[in-house]
């Protein structure tokens, strides 16, 4: 399996390319907004630089890997040859449902279908395509060139092969996969969302304030993010979406998104992303300072 598709050229795609791309796999990144692609680029380029001033990485190896990398616009034409495509668009399942018809009609026969999504039924997105038996979760951790876990989930129909595949190729990423089944939130967002949610109901009802909740639990559960500035750093109209999916497909309150979160990504107010969260974000500084809202 040498040749691979990513679609989606956002923060987790470029990722997914940028890692498939420095391990010698010929990568096609695809994304409808061409100005999104060159973005995706740049930011490849950049973190290739990173890599190379901490001594991981050489000048010759991100020549290579850039090398490795064409762009399309088209999914017809960025998935004709591949052996694996891995979808990495926005966590909308209509838009994913969508996606993956158009992949199987133009993909190879026996080509695998993967999906990063972080919460919707593999099932679900099988069920858009002639090939259920080929599709698969390879769900990737953000900043994917860093972080080593991939959670692949098992569609119903999933064959055993194709998920030995994926596991062996995840391996030779340089990644350490953990196969689960396929239901809402999967374990990384099943366990992690509630907590998250949890410490923005702490702060909605008044029991501590955001440094207090996310030093509590640095310091106490030794986590290197506290759960508020994760939730900006994932989005918080992201952490509603999957909690919305936890919600709708265990029926369990439990799983209720917070009336503060909902009432912030309303407001527009959506972390890193929009520049401000339970945390304000400046361009250029690495200062954390609290929300002027929550003060």
């Amino acid at each position: 399996m040498k040749n691979i598709s990513v679609i989606g050229a956002g923060t987790m795609g470029n990722g997914i390319a940028h890692v498939f791309a420095q391990n010698g796999f010929t990568v096609n990144l695809i994304d409808v907004n061409a100005a999104q692609l060159e973005k995706a680029i740049a930011t490849i380029t950049k973190n290739m630089d990173r890599q190379i001033a901490k001594g991981s990485f050489t000048e010759e190896q991100k020549t290579t890997a850039l090398q490795n990398l064409t762009t399309y616009i088209s999914i017809e034409e960025g998935v004709a040859n591949a052996e694996l495509v891995v979808e990495a668009a926005t966590e909308n399942i209509e838009l994913k449902l969508k996606i993956f018809k158009q992949i199987d009609a133009a993909a190879p026969v026996g080509c695998i279908l993967a999906s990063n999504t972080s919460s919707i039924s593999i099932t679900k997105i099988a069920s858009a395509t002639k090939r259920p038996h080929l599709v698969i979760g390879m769900h990737f951790m953000n900043p994917v060139p860093v972080m080593k876990l991939v959670e692949i989930i098992e569609g119903y129909a999933t064959e055993k092969q194709v998920t030995e595949s994926i596991v062996a190729l995840s391996k030779q990423l340089g990644k350490i996969p953990c196969v689960v089944n396929d239901y809402p939130g999967f374990i990384a967002n099943k366990i992690l969302m509630p907590m998250i949610n949890e410490a923005i109901i702490s702060l909605y009802e008044g029991i501590a304030g955001v440094e207090e909740i996310d030093t509590i639990m640095k310091l106490g559960m030794a986590h290197p993010m506290g759960p508020l500035q994760l939730a900006d750093f994932i989005g918080l109209d992201v952490c509603l979406s999957i909690l919305n999916v936890l919600y709708n497909g265990y029926g369990n309150t439990k799983y209720a998104p917070c009336p503060l979160l909902v009432n912030m990504v309303t407001a527009g107010k959506l972390g890193v992303k929009s520049g401000e969260g339970f945390y304000t974000y400046t361009a250029g500084s690495k200062d954390l300072v609290v929300s002027s809202r929550f003060k």
